[in-house]
């Protein structure tokens, strides 16, 4: 297939060795047509990955095997992971009833929980790349391409840089959007035994979910893989110590049989999406480009997305049209990441079985902020109104087959289980015309 924009796609960058820059890096390779292009993958080794439990959403599935060439089953094995079909909530909502937020088709759709550590190993043996390692200073959008300036090398001029160095120390409301209806911004992480056994050829068949606990001081996720059991403990730092939540996340782990663990990290985290996502020669990707707590495992799908449409712009349109493209990108991909942030945020309008002072804070005081923070005139997307609209088909008496198809960053039944689950309407299911 003739790549019209290929020609101008000859030194490529990616900056960030974590998840999405192994993605990036790994895709570049698969889908560049043309064999002596050159890419640089630079990263600085004295920056650890962390290799916390993650969690994906279906799309990852074939991503990864296009990626690899490698059968599912082996993919699978190499990450040490099992296969999630959703997410099992506990104790959310009004209805004080626990209920699972299923991929679709139902029991049929699944994706990995899989080790972060062991994705970057796989993904770089897909890899053809220059390695540098080194400290990235500084990158600049410049006429036709964009300049990496590191700390002890020359400068670097690429004609494009997938920039996946994470999300900033502080937020800066000219360049991030703040997303400041959701109420946490901190994780605790812990590494606990493996819950979920191993077949004899390594393999596991079986149903697994993210769990998400509702607790006083915010939600627990326990992600089963089969070297070990990821917990994290996600709370807001401006409401709660750290430790009354080592406190508390050390009563649940009890509750649920975990005999030790081994504590991994306190992460402080911004909940942001970035005003320039894409400029037509700096892609920011992962969590460079935004972020959000990952109560439905927004980050890995977000990142496939961001690349995925640059570089299909990039190698598929003429390079003349690239001033008029980058805008059109950058804001389908910020409107993309505010529809997933108004999901995510709506989980807790309903409050949780806990009358705590965090959930009184999440459910009284932070979401009713969401539609100042949204508003079009601040974000410059109209993700708020497809988010609205939503909402009004979970109140119609009956939903016309002709909306089945609707989506707001996740399709529709994603909004009838969460809307059904947390008790925020009457049953949804029963609106679904299917006469």
């Amino acid at each position: 297939m003739i790549q019209p924009g290929a020609k101008s796609l000859r030194k490529i960058a990616v900056v960030g060795q974590g998840t999405a820059g192994s993605l990036a890096a790994a895709s570049v390779t698969r889908l560049h047509p043309d064999s002596d292009h050159e890419l640089h993958h630079i990263y600085d080794s004295r920056i650890p990955v962390i290799g916390v439990g993650e969690g994906s959403w279906p799309s990852l599935v074939q991503n990864l095997q296009e990626l690899t060439n490698l059968p599912h089953e082996t993919i699978q094995q190499r990450l040490r992971g099992t296969r999630k079909y959703g997410v099992a909530f506990e104790g959310w909502g009004r209805r004080n009833q626990d209920f699972t937020h299923y991929f679709t088709p139902q029991q049929v759709s699944y994706a990995y929980h899989l080790s972060a550590d062991l994705l970057t190993n796989l993904l770089h043996e897909s890899t053809r790349a220059r390695r540098i390692d080194a400290k990235v200073t500084d990158i600049t959008r410049m006429d036709s391409g964009a300049q990496v300036e590191f700390e002890g090398l020359p400068p670097e001029r690429y004609d494009l840089v997938f920039d996946a160095r994470g999300f900033p120390r502080e937020l800066d409301p000219e360049r991030h959007i703040d997303l400041s209806f959701i109420p946490t911004n901190t994780a605790v992480i812990r590494r606990c035994p493996a819950i979920v056994e191993e077949d004899r050829d390594g393999l596991v068949l079986q149903h697994t979910y993210t769990r998400a606990v509702a607790r006083p001081h915010g939600w627990i996720f326990v992600i089963p893989l089969t070297l070990h059991t990821s917990y994290g403990y996600v709370f807001n730092r401006d409401v709660s110590t750290l430790a009354e939540v080592e406190s508390d996340f050390d009563a649940f782990l009890e509750s649920d049989g975990v005999p030790e663990f081994e504590q991994r990290a306190v992460i402080p985290f911004p909940n942001f999406a970035h005003r320039q996502i894409y400029d037509g020669a700096v892609a920011r990707i992962g969590n460079a480009a935004a972020f959000m707590e990952p109560l439905e495992a927004t980050a890995i799908v977000s990142a496939q997305l961001q690349l995925g449409m640059v570089l299909q712009i990039r190698l598929n349109r003429p390079a003349e049209h690239l001033e008029r493209d980058a805008p059109a990108v950058n804001r389908f991909l910020i409107n993309n990441m505010l529809c997933y942030s108004l999901f995510v945020g709506w989980h807790y309008s309903c409050g949780s079985k806990y009358d705590s002072r965090f959930w009184r804070y999440a459910r009284d005081h932070v979401w009713p902020r969401h539609r100042e923070a949204a508003d079009p005139a601040v974000v410059g997307c109209d993700a708020l109104r497809k988010f609205d609209e939503m909402l009004e088909l979970m109140n119609q008496t009956v939903i016309d087959k002709t909306d089945w198809e609707r989506m707001c960053a996740l399709p529709l039944t994603s909004y009838a289980q969460i809307s059904q689950g947390l008790g925020c309407q009457a049953p949804v299911w029963e609106k679904f015309d299917i006469g």
